[in-house]
């Protein structure tokens, strides 16, 4: 034997490090609340591992990767991130975990990181289910215990559905989002008086308008809002109204059970308003154009002087309203000029006029000119910004409202075959400004 190959033969071959990086995760808060709790045991059994491996070049890399308090449902996990930014960095060999649900109970997203696994050349290492993913045998393992790992996660979820479930047949609260008009105290749902006035107000309201449009103004005209503290709109309206809670009721899946809490709304009341709900809003919508004002009685006019008055009719169960002559109602010659207008048509086509007056310049200043003559004193851009705040709350008015503000505004009209003539009332105006809150205005009449 030649030199060489005796030198050889008497030197060891080359042992490869390689780093390793333990994994450790609990579900739950509580898990990592104990002085001595699962992560460190998890971690000391991963390095006691790592350790019996020296042999074959495995060591410990520094840093800690440790999730406390996350599921292993989902992938967003600090620590786990943490580990794969390292990963592809260059910086880990080795992935070591006390039992492969630690790293993940999903079959989907473990597949997902044995791919990020195999494409920076680690390998995965499961101390309790011994395996490595670099061989068939160990990737055929891993795929069995992931599907029991899977199942039982799918039990666990069952379990805890039927949990809710019994629980809510019992009337407890089982936690989400607190109703208005309630606080949590001890996992039970309290009467909050403050804001179940809110509740009772709005479902009053609801069975004396028959409308959530002509119930918001006066919501918001009262300061009330929703538990986030918004103004309520439609919508909030309409899912406060079909909350069962404010019956004393626990629901679940559709079915409802008598619950722990005491109820907001009496049952009369609630079902008044709910019959009011199971009418459809076109059927509403007509009662409410059968009780609306005629918005320009008394301030109507034709080509001729003569005053042009409200009347309705029915066909098929629709109503029409119609502004008349006073010729045609008397009997008198039907060539009246101008004998039916359409109710909507012509006070859709004032209205809309008198939006546009609102904003020039010289109806602005006669306003304010107008405003000078009683306190408090309106300054011209005060006077704007009060007859602008008009236009966007108009639809949202009740239609008795809108019939007082068209008599503040509206002199007259008089419609001819050229249009319609409006002259406006700027003592009104000046009126009106007052009432829209002008900001500072208590402050300067305290002054």
């Amino acid at each position: 034997m030649t030199r060489r190959h005796r030198d050889a033969a008497a030197t060891p071959a080359t042992v490869r490090k390689l780093r390793c990086a333990v994994y450790t995760r609990v579900s739950t808060d509580e898990q990592t609340s104990q002085e001595y709790n699962s992560l460190h045991a998890q971690r000391d059994a991963s390095e006691a591992f790592v350790s019996s491996q020296r042999a074959e070049g495995w060591m410990l890399v520094p840093d800690h990767y440790d999730d406390g308090g996350i599921s292993g449902a989902t992938l967003e996990r600090p620590a786990l991130q943490r580990l794969l930014r390292d990963i592809q960095a260059g910086r880990i060999d080795i992935v070591v975990c006390y039992k492969i649900d630690r790293l993940s109970r999903s079959l989907m997203d473990f597949s997902r990181l044995i791919e990020v696994f195999d494409a920076n050349n680690v390998t995965f290492v499961s101390v309790t289910q011994s395996f490595n993913t670099t061989t068939s045998m160990g990737r055929l393992t891993l795929n069995i215990l992931l599907s029991f790992a899977q199942f039982e996660r799918e039990v666990i979820g069952e379990r805890v559905r039927d949990k809710i479930a019994a629980s809510r047949a019992r009337g407890m609260w089982m936690g989400g989002p607190v109703p208005l008009g309630y606080r949590v105290e001890n996992r039970k749902l309290l009467v909050d008086e403050t804001a179940a006035a809110t509740v009772r107000r709005v479902f009053v309201g609801f069975a004396e308008t028959g409308s959530a449009t002509r119930l918001l103004p006066a919501l918001r005209q009262e300061g009330l809002v929703t538990k986030t503290g918004r103004p309520f709109d439609k919508g909030s309206i309409a899912k406060l109204l079909a909350n069962r809670v404010y019956l004393g009721e626990a629901v679940h899946k559709g079915q409802s059970f008598p619950g722990e809490h005491d109820a907001i709304v009496p049952r009369a009341l609630w079902d008044r308003v709910h019959a009011i709900m199971q009418e459809s809003p076109r059927v509403r919508a007509g009662h409410a154009r059968a009780q609306t004002p005629a918005l320009l009685r008394g301030l109507l006019f034709g080509p001729d002087g003569r005053a042009l008055s409200p009347t309705h009719t029915r066909k098929g169960g629709r109503l029409y309203r119609y502004y008349v002559s006073q010729a045609v109602l008397k009997g008198g010659a039907n060539d009246a000029s101008f004998r039916r207008l359409p109710a909507g048509e012509i006070e859709g086509l004032v209205m809309e006029q008198v939006r546009a007056l609102l904003r020039q310049p010289e109806i602005i200043v006669g306003t304010w000119r107008a405003a000078q003559t009683e306190p408090p004193d309106l300054t011209e851009t005060e006077v704007r910004e009060a007859l602008g705040r008009l236009d966007p709350l108009w639809d949202e008015l009740f239609p008795a409202e809108q019939a007082r503000i068209v008599r503040l505004l509206v002199d007259r009209v008089t419609v001819s075959d050229a249009g319609a003539e409006i002259k406006l009332n700027l003592e009104g105006l000046a009126g009106l400004a007052r009432e829209l809150g002008i900001p500072g205005g208590d402050q300067r009449r305290a002054a």
